[in-house]
């Protein structure tokens, strides 16, 4: 890559922390990172793959009071131009121009608004960076300013970004996108509360959002917001390092794994924000449904068919003691009915000559005789 080609582009990420030892145990615990010592004392490289992605170092003498944080910096085809043009648009030059033997030249410089950015030129004859890693690689970068608009011509005039699509925030403002070379590479928004000081932030692509917080939880890290869906399918999350130093993580989107053809039902329901994943204890999730605990269940319906046959014997025996008893029980009924047709008899026999024998008896009956 010429001088010239590297205008506007985001170079190279840089920790400067309190603790370098407890940052280079934490961050590979996170992200798909290793440290690799450098050439120069102090100074250590982040590693993804065999690319190298950044740089970790202790905050200067010079620097006391100023928390940890990322730096970062942007390529020019000269330092020193850019930095004269920078201050004529409004920034503050916080370390003069210096050159680091056979990698390239660089100044530190605040713009207009106060965030902290580097300009870096590539020494002539230094290797050209390594190949994009599929997992690692800074992603976005997110300026938080108190002049959106001012910022966007600031770093136009300086770096040759243009202002891409925005979008309306609500009570946070617009969050503004700026392009490099016709891509989008970051986004400009207000800062959130007057103790909040402009800054900029970079975010990491991974693979898993959750697994970045969960393991970042358990490493002593904070979680600042998220994880959370954004316009595009892209899942974010916003960390502190355990010494104060502020990143990010991005997730590519999960539309092609989380809403499969073949389950509709699931692609209907709302994404939502996911919880936060467990510890790194809990991850393996092989452990979580093994295959041995689902066949009791399979095998219940076929236990269950034979109880559901059995009661067939009982109601046969039932009926067929029900006719026994019905035919045991005709013959009495018809010697009851004969019975009570017999005294029905009698009586009705009984009762006209007990009144013939009662008129016999009677008055009138004997003067009629008479």
């Amino acid at each position: 890559m010429s001088n010239a080609e590297s205008r506007g582009r985001f170079i190279w990420h840089e920790l400067l922390t309190t603790d370098t030892a407890a940052a280079a145990a934490f961050y590979p615990k996170v992200l798909p990172w290793r440290t690799q010592p450098s050439s120069m004392p102090g100074y250590n490289l982040w590693m993804a793959g065999q690319t190298q992605i950044g740089g970790l170092m202790a905050l200067p003498p010079e620097a006391a009071g100023t928390p940890p944080h990322w730096l970062i910096y942007v390529g020019t085809p000269s330092v020193d131009a850019s930095c004269s043009q920078a201050q004529g648009l409004g920034a503050k030059v916080l370390k003069a121009p210096s050159d680091i033997p056979n990698v390239g030249r660089f100044a530190v410089l605040s713009d207009p608004q106060g965030a902290t950015f580097a300009l870096f030129t590539p020494a002539a004859g230094a290797p050209p960076p390594g190949p994009q890693p599929p997992q690692g690689a800074f992603s976005w970068h997110e300026l938080a300013t108190t002049d959106v608009s001012g910022a966007l011509r600031f770093y136009g005039e300086l770096f040759g970004w243009r202002r891409g699509a925005g979008h309306d925030m609500g009570a946070m403002g617009v969050y503004q996108l700026f392009e490099h070379a016709g891509n989008a590479v970051g986004g400009m928004s207000n800062v959130q509360g007057p103790s909040s000081p402009p800054s900029w932030l970079s975010y990491v692509h991974v693979s898993e959002c959750n697994r970045a917080v969960g393991a970042a939880k358990a490493a002593g890290g904070r979680l600042l917001h998220g994880p959370m869906e954004v316009p595009g399918g892209s899942w974010i999350a916003l960390f502190m390092d355990p010494q104060g130093g502020a990143f990010a993580v991005q997730e590519a989107p999960r539309a092609s794994q989380a809403r499969p053809a073949t389950a509709p039902a699931a692609a209907a329901k709302p994404p939502g924000a996911p919880k936060p994943y467990a510890p790194p204890a809990a991850v393996p999730t092989v452990k979580a449904a093994p295959a041995p605990a689902a066949r009791p269940a399979a095998a219940t319906p076929v236990a269950a068919k034979p109880a559901a046959a059995k009661p067939a014997a009982p109601k046969k025996a039932a009926r067929k003691a029900r006719k026994k008893v019905a035919r045991r029980a005709r013959p009495a009924k018809r010697k009851a009915a004969k019975k009570s047709a017999k005294k029905s008899a009698r009586k009705s026999a009984r009762r006209p000559a007990k009144k013939s024998a009662r008129r016999a008896a009677s008055p009138r009956a004997r003067g009629r005789r008479r």
